[in-house]
This record gives structure tokens, sequence and C-alpha cells, in this order.
């Protein structure tokens, strides 16, 4: 299942819901400014209705054929050449319409659901950080895959067949009326209309299995997804067990209604089939009765027998048809509500691109939440100066990476406010504010793509030289021309087929490709060895030199030549200043270094002693 908001989540049920999602899919067919579209909707259209022609009439002409070689025709149907002619154009012409109108329509019904699918991928985007923290990625991918099917299958199924075939049903019961008069059109209507009832009936009961279906097919999905991109994780543990008896038992579900469904579906089947035979018999045995009084020829029995036989052709798939369409619906519907979880944060109609300045960066009492029960920020204030490097330090889970998000605008804060060179961010196009700042985080994932691919993502246009200087800056272009494919080695799912210190080295490399004239380290040389992190400091010092800059610091050696350092202690500003200073206030900060410089004593005392022993030995 796809776990949404609660807004997403509660969409309304039924007819009305259906009608409502059929609605919300009706503009993408006639699109606004698309002659060519709209000209092969109706071109489609009246390709259909050639086709019905073609094979409504193709049965009278069957009749002739009957008539004339039984010898129960008029002179005019004598020689049956002209009929039989007429009959195979007929034939042919039934097939080519419907192929024709599939062929105009294609473009029409895929333009559809790329123009759909585009629109939620892009909405999905404009959503919050919020949103993508709380859903499940392959419940959703699920969603919005079976959406696109949805809209393929209703729009071939219900354009196409079943409209259509109600079309023609109405046709044959006028044509059978003022043939033979209302008794056969009755009993031809009626049993059109008894199998339609009963195999929506049946099919209604029977969606309960296809849904329960669906539900353990997305759970097991998502539990799949989720635990091969934990690879790592489940070898660390050796769960591999644990995850293959979780799988399994939404399999198990899945199999338990799939032979519900499938035993059911032989009932329905059955009942078809009956209420078919009935009809027959009894327009057989009108017609039958009609021909031994002479009231009717042999045409006419055959005529009045393959009209309700050409119609239960299509119908035979009506179960299918109902079922498959309500499931679209149902699954369109999934995929359109996305549409409806609520953008968090918006540019305003106003909204102006960030002006070129200093960079000057002011929290100016800050507070924020992620939820109402626990205040991450504080009333956080502090000012960066132009070309200075601010570093924030504090405990985990003290609110440092939260200013990050926050000055991406990821969230929008509570109280006060946050502005770069004056201008408050809430006032600034987001595209404009984020095209500014260029971020390495502590978590680097990677696109399923190539090394080259991943660092030109910092700017898609950059040429080939650019790519390889902002390599060798972040010290990686020594490490990727050692392998076999160079820059077009792929680095896997979420870049897994990197160490955690290249992959850092990647995103440290993707952002001085940007260029950008904020930059912002989180955490940015924690995967990092001392020898490389001492490179990459020096890069980082070289890369940031003249850019306003914040680091979001673990290890507070990274950070002791900071302009400024500012201490978060439970999402409250606890200490201020430079390196020297703090110390000698001998605070928060400095029980913080002594702490850290005690464990680096350790550290450095376990490895001489392993250097030694491994020498000895």
């Amino acid at each position: 299942m796809v776990h949404l908001p609660r807004e997403a989540r509660e969409t309304p049920k039924g007819r009305t819901s259906h009608l409502k999602t059929i609605g919300t899919l009706l503009p993408y067919l006639w699109p606004k400014g698309e002659t060519e579209l709209r000209a092969r909707v109706l071109v489609a259209v009246a390709l259909l209705v050639l086709a019905k022609l073609a094979n409504v009439y193709v049965p009278i002409l069957y009749k002739g054929m009957v008539d004339a070689l039984s010898g129960t025709a008029g002179p005019e149907l004598t020689i049956p050449i002209g009929l039989l002619v007429g009959y195979g154009l007929l034939r042919v012409a039934n097939v080519g319409f419907a192929e024709l109108r599939d062929a105009v329509f294609a473009k029409v019904a895929e333009r559809a659901i790329r123009t759909a699918s585009l629109r939620i991928f892009e909405h999905l985007h404009r959503l919050s950080l919020r949103f993508h923290l709380e859903r499940r990625t392959g419940g959703l991918s699920r969603a919005i895959e079976r959406g696109s099917k949805g809209i393929e299958f209703l729009l071939t199924f219900m354009t196409f067949n079943t409209l259509p075939t109600l079309v023609e049903i109405t046709m044959v019961s006028v044509i059978l009326w003022g043939l033979y008069g209302f008794s056969y059109a009755a009993v031809t209507f009626g049993t059109i209309l008894t199998y339609i009832a009963f195999t929506l009936s049946i099919t209604e009961w029977r969606i309960k299995y296809r849904r329960r279906m669906n539900e353990k097919d997305s759970e097991a999905n998502t539990k799949a997804i989720d635990s091969l991109l934990n690879y790592e994780t489940v070898k660390y543990f050796g769960n591999e067990g644990h995850e293959a008896r979780r799988f399994d038992e939404s399999r198990k579900a899945y199999e338990s209604a799939a032979v519900s469904s499938k035993t059911s579906l032989s009932m329905l089947n059955l009942g078809q089939g009956a209420i078919i035979a009935a009809g027959v018999s009894v327009l057989m045995l009108m017609a039958g009765t009609e021909v031994t009084k002479g009231t009717m020829t042999v045409g006419d029995f055959v005529l009045v027998n393959t009209y309700l036989i050409q119609l239960y052709i299509p119908l035979n798939f009506l179960g299918f048809v109902y079922r498959e369409m309500k499931q679209s619906l149902t699954d369109m519907e999934a995929m359109f509500t996305l549409l409806n979880v609520n953008v968090e944060v918006r540019d305003k109609p106003d909204a102006l691109p960030l002006a070129a300045g200093p960079s000057e960066i002011r929290f100016d009492h800050v507070s924020f939440s992620y939820e109402p029960r626990r205040r991450i920020l504080d009333d956080v204030s502090f000012t960066v100066e132009p070309g200075a490097t601010l570093a924030v330090v504090g405990a985990s889970g003290a609110g440092k990476s939260t200013i990050s998000r926050i000055l991406f605008r990821f969230y929008d804060i509570e109280n006060g406010g946050v502005t770069i060179d004056g201008q408050d961010i809430r006032d600034i196009q987001q595209t404009s504010l984020r095209a500014a700042i260029g971020i390495v985080p502590q978590d680097t994932v990677l696109f399923n793509d190539t090394i080259y691919y991943n660092i030109a993502y910092g700017r898609p246009g950059a040429t080939k030289d650019e790519i390889e200087a902002a390599a060798k800056l972040a010290r990686i272009h020594d490490f990727v021309t050692t392998l076999p494919d160079g820059y077009r080695s792929m680095v896997g799912e979420r870049g897994l087929k990197l160490s955690g210190g290249e992959k850092q080295r990647v995103a440290i490399a993707r952002t001085i490709l940007k260029n950008p004239r904020i930059l912002l380290f989180d955490e940015a040389t924690s995967a990092l060895d001392s020898k490389t992190e001492k490179e990459i400091q020096a890069s980082l010092r070289e890369v940031s030199a003249n850019r306003t800059t914040i680091v979001i610091a673990h290890r507070l050696s990274t950070i002791v030549d900071a302009d400024r350092i500012i201490v978060i202690d439970d999402g409250r500003l606890i200490e201020s200043g430079r390196h020297a200073d703090l110390l000698a206030a001998n605070g928060r900060y400095a029980e913080m270094w002594r702490r850290q410089q005690e464990t680096a004593e350790i550290e450095a005392h376990l490895s001489e002693v392993r250097a030694a022993e491994g020498a000895a030995e």
C-alpha cells in the first residue's frame, strides 16, 4: 500500500468518486491548443461509427445469401455473387475501420498517459520533504504504474469496446423490432440485459478478491524493495530468512485471494453461458416456428441467431472489462489523489529571484518543529557575514541539520525569519534560492548511473574538462582513472558500488561543479580517512574562499579555523565565538573538545599498539 499523508488517503468512494476520476481524465483527451489531437479524436469517433454500421449490416447480407442459396429469396436475390462480395467487403471494412480507429487514437491515448504521468511526477517533486519522508517508495511507484496502465485500459475498452457495444445492442434491437416485431427485440434485449446484470453483480462480488490481491501484491512489492534497498543491513544481521518469511506471508495472502478469484470466475462463465444459451434457444424456437408457418425464411432464422451470437462475443469479456474498468478507475483515483496532496512549501505569486549580492545569511529568532510535540529550533539567531565561514556544532539531534533544511526551504519556519542579503527566503523563488546554494550532505545518495553523470548532475551542461577539474579538486579523479570503465563506471543503486568516502568525494565534486555562491557542508568529511580528510579539507578551503559557508560538523578538529562557531543544544543557541574564545570560556564547546581529544589520543595509542603487534609477528 502507498503510505501517504492523511489528506491523500481520505478519498471519496463509489460511483461519485469514479465519475470524478473520469472527469479528471477528460481534459487529457481534449487538450487545449492541441488541434491535431482534437482532430484525431473526431476522426476516431467517425471511424468507430462506420465500423459499427458495417458490423450491424453484415448479418443482413448474410441472411440475403442464405435465402438466395436456399431458393426462398425473391428474384432480386437469385444471384448471390454481389451479396458475397458485399459481405466480404463489409467484413474487411469492419476490421479496417476498427484498426484505423485504433491507429488514429493511439497518439491521443499515449499523450494522455504521458501528460498525466508528467503532471504527477512534477507535483511529487513540488511536495515537501515531509511527504517524502513519510511515503513508501515501492507502494508509490506501484500506484503511479497502475494508474498509468489504468488510463490506457480505460481509454481502450470504455471508449472503443463497452460504449460501442451498448450502442450496437440498441441498433440490433431496433432492427429486429422493425423486421420481426417487438417480441424478437424484447427477447434479444432481455437476454443481453439479464446477461449484463448477472455479469456485473457477480463481478462486483468478485472484486473483493481482486482488491485483496492488489493490496497483498503492493505489500509484497514494498517489502521486497525495502529489503533489497537495505541489502547490506539484511546481510549484517543475517536476516535473509526473516525477510523471506515476511515476503512469503504477503504472497501467501495473495495466493489465497487469487484462488478464490479464479474459482468464482468459473461460476461467472457458467452463468453467462447458460443465459446466452437460453436466449438463443428461445429465439430459435420462435424463428423456427415462423419458418415452418412460412412467415419467415431460413435467412431470417439465421439472421436472428447471428445477431444474438454477434452481440455475445464482445459481451463475453464484459465481466473482465467491468472488473478491470473498476480497478482502473480505482488505480487512477489513487494516482490522481496524489495531485490533491498539499504542496506545503509554495512560491508566493509575486516571488522574485534571489538578487545578486554578497550573500549575507541571517537567522532572526527562528523557531521550528516537525511536529507540535517536539520543538527542534527555539529562538535561534545568528548571522553569517559575506565570505565568512560559520561552523555549527552540537550533539546528535540538537537541530544542526535542520538549519540546512530551513535554508534550502524544504520547510517553512513557524516564527522568525531567514534572509539572504536582506531578502526573506519565503519571498524568493525556490529554484533561484536553491540554485545559489551548494550542499555536501552527510548521507550521500547517488543516482544509479555513471560516475560522470553523478558529478555532472551539479551542472548538467558542464563540459568534460570542467567535470574532470571538479573531480580533481575533490580528490576523486585519480581513483576514477584506475577503474576499468573510468568515468563511465556505474555506481549501483544508491551508489552501493562505491565506498562511503568515494561517494562523499563524488558529492563534493558535484557541488564544486555547481559553483554556488553559498556553500553548506553537512558532515562533509565524516566518511573519509584522516589522510583523505586533510586533503579534502584543503580543497574545501580553496573552494569556499570568498564564499559564504556554513559547516555542520561533528569532528571539532575540522572547524578550528572557522570565522565563527555556534553551539546548538536542544534546539537553542548556547554558545558563539571563535575556537580559542570558546575554549577559554570553558563551556559546552570546551567540554566537547576535551572529550574528542581524549578519544583521539586513545585511538592513536591503540593504532600504535596494533602496529607494534603487527611488526612483532
